[in-house]
């Protein structure tokens, strides 16, 4: 009868025993492009979607992101991309206070990451559709759709290496808030018993070889009921937050670890 090994990794469909861990299958994404537009909102609006023991913080900023992940050492060197919204938070806990990010909702165009980041670690991760962005002499320009529906599209324009004051201001701006976090729910099955709900902190450590500022600019969908059957209503959410002011379009190239040791995944208390 198979039974679980309590120091390994499971996931979904367990019974075929735990995930693979062997040369080659650490946490490295090699080359990493990355667009984040971010903007200033009305902090009871976005409050609405924020779970208990997190508020907004002093400013309520709301970031998209894009990332272009190619040479994925867990995935044998694959790739996929990824588009999401975070909210800057405070979660005030029973034991600690952390300042950094909310993971309101994370899409990805490949099955394997969302259903790690889904099981694992409880992170928002949905499907969509999500070309690789283009470049051209003018700007920057990427979009998610789903069923042939557009969700959002993301545009920077005039495109430009940052001055040192820049720099110093985007380094301040991140000191001491690399805390991406989130909030795991899962409901009771079919109804009965109890559910899941926990609150956790998933870092990870970049190495930035190359910063380019620019102007952004955020188009969300306006979605029915039959165009995007199970996530118009998230789409619909966030395309209602106001925008009081966009910051300065952020991008990058690098690489990112996912598993920090000195920083783990773990629980917040």
């Amino acid at each position: 009868m198979f039974s679980i090994d309590v120091g390994k990794s499971y996931m979904m469909p367990a019974h075929f025993g735990p995930r693979y861990v062997g040369p080659g299958t650490s946490g490295w994404y090699h080359d990493v492009t990355a667009i984040t537009l971010s903007f200033v909102t009305d902090p009871e609006a976005l409050a609405a979607y924020l779970p208990p023991r997190f508020r907004v913080a002093e400013e309520a900023v709301v970031s998209v992101i894009y990332a272009c992940n190619k040479r994925v050492d867990w995935l044998a060197g694959r790739g996929y991309n990824m588009l999401g919204a975070n909210a800057a938070v405070v979660y005030d806990g029973p034991e600690e206070q952390v300042e950094g990010s909310y993971s309101l909702v994370l899409w990805e165009n490949l099955t394997d990451p969302i259903l790690t980041g889904r099981e694992l670690q409880g992170i928002p991760k949905l499907f969509a559709d999500i070309p690789e962005h283009t470049v051209n002499s003018e700007s920057w320009r990427v979009g998610a759709s789903l069923y042939g529906n557009k969700i959002v599209d993301l545009e920077v324009s005039g495109v430009r290496a940052p001055s040192l004051e820049e720099v110093a201001a985007i380094n301040a701006a991140r000191s001491g808030k690399d805390n991406p976090m989130g909030w795991r729910h899962i409901p009771p099955t079919a109804g009965v018993g109890d559910g899941l709900d926990s609150y956790f902190t998933f870092p990870s450590e970049n190495h930035i070889r190359q910063v380019f500022i620019g102007e952004g600019e955020l188009v969300w969908n306006s979605l029915r009921w039959d165009e995007n059957p199970t996530q118009f209503h998230i789409v619909n959410a966030l395309s209602e937050l106001p925008v009081l002011e966009m910051r300065p379009a952020l991008i990058t190239r690098g690489s990112t670890n996912l598993i920090v040791p000195d920083r783990p995944t773990r629980p917040l208390r």
